[in-house]
């Protein structure tokens, strides 16, 4: 064999200009990101998102900070200044009590606002936690809990509503806590949904063969895997609230003077729509239907980027 013929060995090792160094790492690439970064990005790029994200910030500045700019007189009644059309002094005018409709918008998006988080937290921690142990416990346990869902289904929630409202004297957190005790049951039946497909993964096995009581396991492995789901639920649940509120203020059975909110406003304001009193009527309905709006935009928006996150696993 001539120098100048490499061997069969040397021919299979290619040449090298110096020393190998350690492999070089691999980059992280977009379809590897972690599975909260997709969320996060698809959520960010969504259009819908930002609109809703845009309207509750602009919502919530107006009902929490406008309050300390623009003060007005929301409990003593004015007679004298009743409907009073829109001014420099009144930039919406006035109702017939004398309030300013602007002050009272403010007021009544405070009221609607705190009902519908409120709703929104206690339904899902109860639902969360009922559903969650009923579908990781299964059999008799689960069947009887929910035998007990589906009783309370079978009645008509706002009969129900409207039938309890009327055995008590209506306040904010009498309604806050009669829309939780008629919410909770779609949520606990969510919940219960995804634990039945998740308990059967191999995480949790390992729990259980670690040693995890179950308890731990609901809590620690089986809520966290589903918190997509219920965060989604929770921001409808929070446009339901401040619109089951403006209906039982519509049917004359929402929070009493002087307490407001938008549904009292708008209830009040159509007995003087055909009399030339818009302002009255408008404001209150372009408010209350933008709130709605955007919640449902971005539990959209999250709904799909949830989706994203699935495609991507």
């Amino acid at each position: 064999m001539s120098a100048r013929e490499p061997g069969l060995g040397a021919a299979q090792i290619p040449a090298s200009d110096g020393p190998a160094g350690p492999p070089e790492p691999v980059a992280r690439g977009a379809g590897q990101r972690s599975p909260g970064r997709l969320v996060l990005s698809a959520f960010v790029k969504n259009r819908r998102a930002l609109a809703g994200l845009g309207l509750v910030a602009v919502i919530l500045l107006f009902c929490v900070l406008g309050p300390l700019f623009y003060q007005t007189n929301q409990v003593t009644v004015r007679l004298d200044l009743a409907e009073l059309p829109p001014s420099g002094q009144h930039p919406l005018g006035t109702d017939a009590s004398g309030y300013d409709v602007l002050g009272r918008l403010m007021e009544g998006g405070r009221s609607s606002l705190e009902l519908g988080f409120a709703v929104a937290v206690v339904t899902t921690v109860i639902g969360t936690l009922y559903g969650a142990v009923s579908g990781f416990v299964g059999g008799i346990i689960d069947a009887v809990m929910m035998r007990v869902i589906d009783t309370f289904l079978a009645i008509p929630g706002l009969v129900l509503l409207l039938i309890l409202v009327n055995l008590f004297t209506p306040n904010l957190w009498l309604i806050i806590i009669l829309l939780s005790l008629l919410s909770w049951l779609g949520v606990a039946r969510l919940v219960r949904g995804e634990v039945l497909t998740l308990r059967t993964r191999d995480f949790v096995h390992a729990a259980r063969m670690m040693g995890g009581t179950r308890w731990r396991i609901v809590m620690r492995h089986l809520v966290p895997n589903a918190i997509g789901v219920i965060i989604v639920n929770a921001t409808f649940t929070i446009a339901d609230a401040i619109l089951t509120l403006s209906t039982l203020s519509f049917l004359g059975l929402g929070l009493p003077p002087p307490h407001a909110d938008w549904g009292t406003m708008l209830s009040g304001g159509l007995n003087y729509l055909f009399d030339g009193y818009w302002w009255l009527v408008y404001p209150p309905a372009i408010v209350l239907v933008a709130t709605v709006v955007a919640f449902n935009l971005i539990g959209d928006a999250i709904h799909d980027s949830l989706n994203v996150r699935l495609q991507r696993l």
